[in-house]
């Protein structure tokens, strides 16, 4: 079974910076997003991938995680095959010679032992008999400029393993024997290690259960799960901003054997706009006029983000790029209100009428300009 390495799905180097990883995330998102590719189920899948990808990459502390799972061969292939460096075959539970390695279960970081358990398809503790959570499942959904300012409802469909109603979870058919895993000795776990750890994840031959079954479930092939689809609607909080959480309780995956159900972890990425810019609760527009509204003063109308009209009084001689405020007319977040912020662009003719170049000329002599 492959496992993925999410620089690779990413297209960046292990040693790519914080900022070089954002960036090529939303240049594939926007490039996969399935906004952009309607009925395009590949594209969905891929879009998915990158958004899973990032989630891990793009947070520090599971990135510094993921690493050092990458540094010890948890993601090689090769690891989960034949005998380890110092130690003995995997599941074996006999002497091993060679230092002592410590060991430790991928379990304990947080996040990414749920996301190495569903990389390689199984639970992570190996052999549960009691209720367990079903699966949490963390995604990052982009949202919209306006949705994320004003708050709105985003709809979005997660993919999910849900524990198999035919064989409840067991893999195995109706009538079938179940016996020991040889691969991993019916620990459900093997071990391998590199300098003075070791690492233990769930076998990739009885996927974590510990035991074989003689005859696979045809229903989900023996995996015990199956894969479904979840459609979700997500109320996001007005004054969003990228990289904010949010946390769907009970949201997730089925429990397995009665257990609660997992939960969904949103992290938004707010759309650039092409009207308006954000400044901490501030919106920033750009009202464009023309040489005579500068020069003379006029009124300018320009709307606010839940489509009010506002007029803005500019005096004579007003330059590119002076600004405005309106106050209240901003982001309501934290019981405060941000301003709408108006800057001025003089829009310079790119070609005059006859009778507006002799106006001008007229103009520039009056003002003793060379021209």
């Amino acid at each position: 079974m492959a496992e993925k390495d999410f620089y690779a799905v990413i297209g960046v180097s292990s040693s790519a910076t914080a900022d070089e990883i954002k960036k090529q995330y939303r240049r594939l998102a926007k490039q996969y997003h399935p906004d952009t590719n309607k009925g395009d189920a590949k594209a969905a899948e891929r879009f998915k991938e990158i958004s899973e990808a990032y989630n891990v990459l793009g947070d520090a502390e599971k990135r510094k995680q993921y690493d050092e799972m990458r540094r010890l061969g948890a993601f090689d292939p090769r690891a989960s095959r034949g005998p380890r460096p110092g130690g003995a075959r995997p599941g074996a539970g006999g002497a091993q010679s060679g230092p002592r390695m410590e060991e430790f279960d991928i379990g304990g970081l947080g996040g990414l032992g749920d996301l190495f358990g569903s990389i390689f398809g199984g639970g992570r503790q190996g052999r549960p008999s009691g209720p367990e959570q079903g699966q949490s499942v963390e995604t990052t959904l982009e949202v919209p400029f306006k949705v994320a300012a004003l708050g709105g409802k985003v709809p979005i469909t997660l993919d999910l393993n849900e524990e198999c109603g035919t064989c409840s979870g067991s893999g195995a058919a109706k009538g079938a024997t179940l016996t020991a895993c040889t691969e991993c000795g019916g620990r459900g776990q093997i071990s391998f290690g590199q300098g003075g750890f070791a690492v233990n994840r769930p076998c990739p031959a009885c996927l974590g259960k510990g035991r074989i079954p003689s005859e696979k479930c045809a229903a989900c092939q023996g995996a015990g799960a199956n894969r479904t689809s979840k459609k979700v609607l997500i109320t996001v909080p007005g004054g969003t901003e990228s990289g904010s959480k949010i946390r769907l309780k009970g949201q997730g995956g089925r429990g397995v054997r009665g257990g609660p159900n997992g939960d969904i972890v949103i992290t938004f990425q707010v759309g650039a706009d092409a009207d308006y810019e954000r400044d901490g609760n501030d919106v920033i527009v750009r009202a464009a006029v023309n040489i005579a509204q500068a020069t003379l003063g006029s009124k300018v109308k320009v709307q606010t983000l839940d489509d009010k009209t506002v007029t803005i009084t500019l005096p004579a001689g007003t330059p590119s790029g002076k600004r405005f405020r309106v106050r209240g007319q901003g982001i309501a977040k934290d019981e405060t209100r941000g301003d709408l912020i108006v800057e001025i662009g003089v829009v310079v003719p790119e070609s005059l009428s006859d009778a507006q170049r002799k106006l001008m000329e007229q103009f520039a002599k009056s003002a003793g300009l060379e021209y």
